[in-house]
């Protein structure tokens, strides 16, 4: 079999040293652990064609592969050996890019940060960012559909791809990478690929949208007393502000406190510590005045004087804005430090938000004693992760969570079903939470994804155990 790949992608395109392959079978927290015989690694879509093929005709699983850097288990392989891992990182060429067109045909090996740099220099960017920038691939983030800090104002991967190469189970190449505006031919492929995990095509490239690069920005912090004087601070700043505001994140006081004591040089922007926080930032493609900071300072002391903020603070320099930033980028590291915790990325109506916050984390630390519950993320787009974190003094996180995780799931997965959320706002499902969207999807839903998959991929082939419940699962 493995002879048959080599002979097919040539010795630099099968990886089969245990000790190279071993790091690629496990994801990056170390939760899932899996088994594979090799590494495929194609350098071109036709030889990621001729590859599918091949696996089909042999009835091997295939297991899409970027920078590994998946929160749910969605690019590690079975456990039992029976799959090969297909790597894209090999296909790292970004094809081209067009300050004209506002457009970045990237490979699906390209790193998000080597587009942000690429796009940079051409005076443009690619308006999406997450903490992985420097490992994440362009096939990862459109296969899941990723999110970030900029959703509010320029949408997920779903609103920044404009097209597609995919490679699909039977080894067919669709080639959607045209931009087209109007394209009425039915399904749109385009979107049934983005989000799916690997489990109905193998992203190959991509059309990626631009905007114009950043001339001016104002990033402030903000003090309030709830998560409902965020939400009311946002639609002021969108009704002063338009759509300049690019990010909004809000983040509780004791999250911010765990940065604070475990991450060095960082400190309140503000004198008040307040229950919660806010920060913002208003970006501009011109310098124009006024300015971003000009108008943010105006709208903020519109905030302070309607009692919506208790106190505030706008960033001096860019070093300053950068500090505000490493506040909000340092939650994960600081919460990790704090110690073990479950953690949630869900989602709820924008409005149902500031209850959700506040009722879903005192009901759950009702429900487990001892437990302390809190949230951070993007408010504006009404996706949070909320954190449940073990009793102080707990030593042993993996019994802990052993013991009390599938509780916590339901209680709080129930939660946000009940607010009418979804489990997974941009991490996606993976292996993690697939038994808990067979418990909790309607039947409409599970039958809709399972007829999918099997039609397009009848074999199972791609990426299994990923995304899709099995029939009685959950």
């Amino acid at each position: 079999m493995i002879a048959r790949f080599v002979a097919l992608l040539g010795p630099k395109g099968v990886v089969t040293d245990a000790g190279d392959v071993e790091p690629w079978t496990h994801d990056w927290r170390g939760r899932y652990h899996g088994a594979a015989a090799a590494i495929l690694a194609p350098a071109s879509t036709q030889e990621v064609a001729d590859t599918v093929r091949l696996a089909a005709e042999l009835g091997i699983p295939l297991v899409p592969q970027g920078g590994n850097t998946s929160m749910v288990g969605g690019a590690t392989p079975p456990a039992d050996g029976s799959a090969l891992i297909l790597s894209l990182r090999r296909m790292n060429r970004i094809r081209s890019l067009s300050p004209q067109d506002n457009l970045a045909v990237c490979e699906a090996g390209v790193i998000l940060s080597t587009l942000h740099e690429a796009a940079e220099s051409a005076g443009r960017r690619f308006p999406l960012s997450l903490g992985a920038k420097g490992s994440a691939t362009i096939g990862g983030l459109v296969s899941t559909n990723a999110g970030g800090t900029q959703v509010l104002r320029h949408g997920t991967m779903r609103a920044l791809v404009e097209g597609i190469e995919a490679v699909l189970p039977d080894g067919s190449i669709f080639d959607g990478l045209d931009a087209l505006k109007k394209d009425n031919r039915g399904y749109d492929i385009r979107q049934l690929l983005i989000g799916a995990e690997g489990t109905l095509g193998v992203v190959t490239a991509a059309a990626l949208r631009l905007v114009p690069a950043i001339a001016a920005r104002a990033v402030g912090w903000v003090g309030v007393a709830t998560p409902a004087e965020a939400l009311a601070l946002l639609r002021l700043a969108e009704s002063r502000l338009g759509d300049s505001v690019e990010g909004f994140e809000v983040i509780a006081d004791d999250s911010l406190g765990h940065v604070l004591s475990h991450i060095p040089g960082t400190r309140c922007p503000i004198g008040t510590r307040t229950p919660w926080h806010v920060l913002i930032e208003v970006d501009d493609a011109d310098s124009g005045e006024p300015g971003p900071a000009e108008r943010l300072e105006g709208a903020l002391a519109d905030a302070l004087e309607q009692g919506i903020a208790i106190d505030a603070a706008i960033a001096a320099s860019e070093a300053q804005a950068d500090a505000f930033w490493r506040l909000r980028e340092s939650l994960s590291e600081a919460e990790r430090a704090q110690g073990p915790a479950l953690q949630y990325d869900i989602s709820v109506p924008v409005a149902r938000m500031p209850a959700f916050m506040l009722e879903a984390a005192a009901a759950a630390e009702r429900a487990f004693p001892g437990t302390t519950a809190s949230s951070f993320g993007h408010l504006g787009d009404g996706n949070v992760h909320f954190h449940v974190r073990a009793p102080r003094g707990t030593t042993d996180g993996p019994a802990w969570i052993t013991a009390q995780g599938p509780a916590i799931n339901a209680f709080v997965h129930d939660a946000v079903v009940a607010a009418g959320g979804s489990i997974s706002a941009e991490h996606g499902i993976g292996q993690m939470k697939r038994a808990e969207l067979g418990r909790l999807a309607s039947p409409a839903r599970l039958h809709a994804l399972r007829a999918i998959k099997a039609a397009i991929d009848p074999q199972g082939l791609f990426n299994p155990g990923k995304l899709i419940p099995e029939p009685g699962e959950g």
